[in-house]
């Protein structure tokens, strides 16, 4: 296996433990277009912002009202400033471990690029409470690979153009999500590493395309640093 020279990690319930807020800032951006809590309509919108999980937001909203793009671009606005208003009364924490895992790879020469659903502003936001600014070599959003976020494989391609990486093979990718795996999957990353912290379950992980599932965030540098290549591999026959 290639050395991992680049680790291309998610946000939300990956290395901030936030998913609660996310949760709820979706909620209130559905129920200002008259989708309300204890409808079915509403229950429907929810599952399918969970299995959306990792993908753009407005393609989530785009999901929920797929013939009305003025509703999904202002539910959109509401999910942003519904969020960035709960960054600022609540701050943001990061997953246990992340700030020892970050330092790990930078001290090890790996490159850390943050990839998210969120739109710019509010990635910068993130980034804004969060202070990671010398931890990190780079943070994208969909708005910076032309709208195409995940599942689709351009924010990690993007990641590797921009900070020098000249095979995939050696890119790790870690989230919490299905479409974190399938980006990963698809932009030809040696590890793709499913974390438990977040939203989707240890199969759903698997069928994205996980190579290998982790507790945690904590658990990544161990893995691509060399350490523990093969203790957290997900059976070969149960990757689709």
């Amino acid at each position: 296996m290639a050395p991992i020279k680049l680790a291309c990690l998610d946000l939300a319930g990956t290395t901030i433990g936030d998913v609660a807020m996310v949760e709820r800032a979706f909620a209130e951006a559905i129920a200002t277009q008259g989708i309300v809590p204890g409808t079915g309509a509403y229950a429907r919108a929810m599952v399918h912002v969970h299995r959306s999980r990792g993908c753009p937001k407005i393609d989530v909203f785009r999901g929920i009202f797929p013939d009305n793009e003025a509703q999904a671009q202002a539910a959109n606005l509401t999910f942003e400033r519904s969020y960035q208003g709960a960054i600022d009364r609540s701050g943001l924490l990061p997953v246990p471990g992340t700030v020892e895992a970050l330092e790990k790879l930078q001290g090890s020469g790996v490159k850390v690029c943050l990839i998210t659903g969120f739109s710019r502003s509010t990635l910068d936001r993130v980034l804004a409470a969060l202070s990671w600014s010398d931890r990190i070599d780079l943070a994208l959003s969909p708005e910076d690979t032309g709208g195409r976020g995940r599942p689709r494989p351009d924010m990690v391609l993007t990641a590797l153009l921009r900070l020098g990486v000249e095979d995939v093979r050696e890119v790790a990718v870690a989230g919490d999500s299905e479409s974190d795996m399938l980006c990963g999957r698809r932009a030809g990353a040696s590890v793709i590493a499913g974390v438990l912290t977040g939203s989707h379950s240890r199969e759903r992980l698997v069928k994205g395309g996980a190579t290998h599932v982790l507790d945690s965030i904590a658990d990544f540098p161990g893995l691509v640093l060399g350490d523990d290549l093969t203790g957290h591999r997900t059976p070969a026959s149960s990757v689709h």
